[in-house]
Parts: C-alpha cells; sequence; structure tokens
C-alpha cells in the first residue's frame, strides 16, 4: 500500500531518488551471463545506469537481431526514445560526430545554436546524440517496420565497416530521419557510464556487433522513468534479465586489472 501510496501522489523529484535507491538494495538482479545469452539469442536486457546518474531503466537488444515486433514493444512497454547507440571505432570510421559539435560548428551561421549547446546535462555528462536516419528503403520511417529496417541495416553496415560499410551507409541512409544514433565515448566506461556506453559494452562482451537499440523505459502513473520495483516485475513477468551499471563496471575493472 505504501508503495501505491508513493507512486500516485510522489511530485519530490528528490524523493524519488532517495526512494528508489532504497528499492535497489533489495532488488534481485540478474547476472551478466543472462544478460549475454539474452542479447544473443534476440531477446531483451533490461539496463539500470546508475542512482547518481539518470537514473533510468532502458529495454535494450541487439540492433541486428530487431525486427517490426521489437519496435513495437519498446514503443509499448518503454515508452521512450528509441535510439541506436555505436561502438565509438565505428562511428569514427562513418565521419560521423556528436550533434554538440555540429551545432557549435554552426554558430557562426546563427549564434544561438552556440548558446543552445552550451554546458553538461543535469546529471553531468555531454548527451551522446549525433545525427537521426532513416534508411532509404523506408517510406516515413517512423513505422515499426521502417524502424526495424534502418536499425537493422544500421547494424548491417557496422558489420561490415571496413568492407564496403562506408559506402553503403553514405548511399542508402538519409538524414534527418526517424531514428537517432548514439555515439558511444572512447573507452567506453572509463570516460563515461551512460547507457550508450553499457549497453555497447554488454554487445561486445556478448560478441556481437556493437550497435544496440535502446529505449527508456517510462511511468504512465508517475509521469517518470520506471520505478526498480516496476521494473523488477515487468522484468520477471516478461523473463527479461535486469542487470545494474556496477555489474558491468566490476567486470571492466577486473579487466583492466588483469591487463596491467
Amino acid at each position: 500500500m505504501w508503495l501505491i501510496t508513493y507512486q500516485k501522489i510522489s511530485l519530490n523529484s528528490d524523493f524519488s531518488k532517495l526512494y528508489n535507491e532504497f528499492l535497489w538494495e533489495d532488488i534481485c538482479l540478474s547476472s551478466i551471463e543472462e544478460g549475454i545469452a539474452a542479447l544473443r539469442n534476440g531477446k531483451f536486457v533490461l539496463v539500470h545506469d546508475d542512482k547518481g546518474r539518470e537514473d533510468e531503466i532502458d529495454m535494450v537488444i541487439a540492433a541486428e537481431h530487431v525486427r517490426p515486433l521489437h519496435v513495437t514493444t519498446m514503443r509499448n512497454d518503454a515508452g521512450g526514445l528509441l535510439c541506436v547507440a555505436i561502438a565509438n571505432e565505428i562511428t569514427v570510421k562513418l565521419g560521423l560526430v556528436y550533434m554538440q559539435e555540429i551545432m557549435q560548428s554552426l554558430s557562426n551561421i546563427n549564434p544561438i545554436f552556440s548558446k543552445l549547446s552550451l554546458g553538461k546535462s543535469p546529471y553531468g555528462d555531454n548527451p551522446s546524440f549525433s545525427i537521426a536516419v532513416n534508411h532509404r528503403d523506408t517510406y516515413t520511417g517512423i513505422t515499426d517496420i521502417d524502424r526495424a529496417l534502418t536499425i537493422s541495416r544500421l547494424a548491417e553496415v557496422c558489420k561490415k565497416i571496413d568492407s564496403g560499410g562506408i559506402e553503403e551507409f553514405a548511399n542508402n541512409f538519409r538524414a534527418p530521419g526517424h531514428v537517432p544514433i548514439l555515439i558511444a565515448s572512447k573507452g567506453l566506461l572509463q570516460r563515461r557510464t551512460g547507457h550508450t556506453e553499457l549497453c555497447v559494452y554488454l554487445t561486445q562482451m556478448a560478441g556481437l556487433i556493437p550497435v544496440v537499440a535502446i529505449c527508456e523505459m517510462l511511468d504512465s502513473t508517475t509521469y517518470r522513468a520506471l520505478s526498480a520495483s516496476k521494473a523488477k516485475r515487468y522484468a520477471d513477468k516478461a523473463a527479461i534479465p535486469l542487470l545494474e551499471a556496477n555489474q558491468l563496471k566490476k567486470i571492466m575493472m577486473e579487466r583492466l586489472d588483469t591487463s596491467n
């Protein structure tokens, strides 16, 4: 009853974060192995970034496995912005840059662009957004069929990045479009611990193309990010692994210690 009351009447974002932090201490998380197995099998994983960061949970799936039904599920069950996160070394070869840098470069045309792109987010990071694209075989670009096509074809481009992928990207995609691209930071979790980096790192651990579709899970009752308890209930009901950032960061640190 307390949880239901909280979810209905709490309008204090600071209190929301404190309560969500308390919940995470009692959440039974899935193992990294379960998350890797799910991604390899074309299934979803839920990933929580960090209590001191966005404190959000994203629905995640490897881009190479995305089909229209997956887009439908993310649209209905998650409800946030559906994006595609790509490893930094691939985006460099594609010539992609951060949207923030594009806007700053346009400040000589309109000074407002410079002001709009100044500063970091409230949680301390620079945004990882680049351009948004559609595949040229799509129509409007926004339907589940169209977005699934764009996402899966992006994965194909990235898979053959050194054997025609760059030309294919230039010839077969157009911008602006309906699938925002996120650029993972160089060094991934050593530099930034957003969903972009966490999820690209997870695909690398799974031996998949480091391109991943992600979408924030939102709550239509509280009008905020989905709480830890609701995410856990959804994960259990849908048989989807639920992971937390610290699990991935721990593995990264262990690997760095071993390599040194």
